[in-house]
């Protein structure tokens, strides 16, 4: 077995939201179930429902803001912040805002439709 592994591609999650996600390392690219990294352009006035994900999840904004919701409490972050959202978490993403947002998501243990625990819309 090799000592790295360079991902060239990777997996592209279709979405119906106009954002794009690329899986570079998790369940859908390589098959770890220890982490997820993926990265993320949400388009300008994109959200999605409120989750209570069973994984940590980190966020490093790229470029652009993104807005949290965290048990009620609004966060903006923007590009050059991160945020680390505990696991058991009910949270909100959204992008709000006139430009699109360009940001790394690292999840651990990786992330899983399964275990996201979105609510319905």
């Amino acid at each position: 077995m090799k000592a790295y592994q360079i991902q060239k591609t990777p997996f592209e999650v279709p979405t119906t939201d106009g954002k794009i996600i690329k899986e570079h390392f998790g369940l859908a690219s390589t098959g770890d179930s220890e982490i997820s990294i993926a990265h993320m352009v949400a388009p300008p006035g994109w959200s999605e429902p409120f989750q209570t994900p069973e994984f940590d999840e980190y966020t490093f904004i790229i470029k652009g803001k993104k807005q949290f919701i965290i048990n009620n409490e609004t966060i903006v972050l923007e590009a050059g912040q991160s945020i680390k959202i505990n696991k058991h978490t009910r949270v909100q993403y959204s992008n709000p805002f006139t430009e699109p947002c360009i940001y790394l998501a690292i999840c651990t243990p990786a992330f899983s439709i399964n275990t996201v625990n979105r609510e319905s819309e």
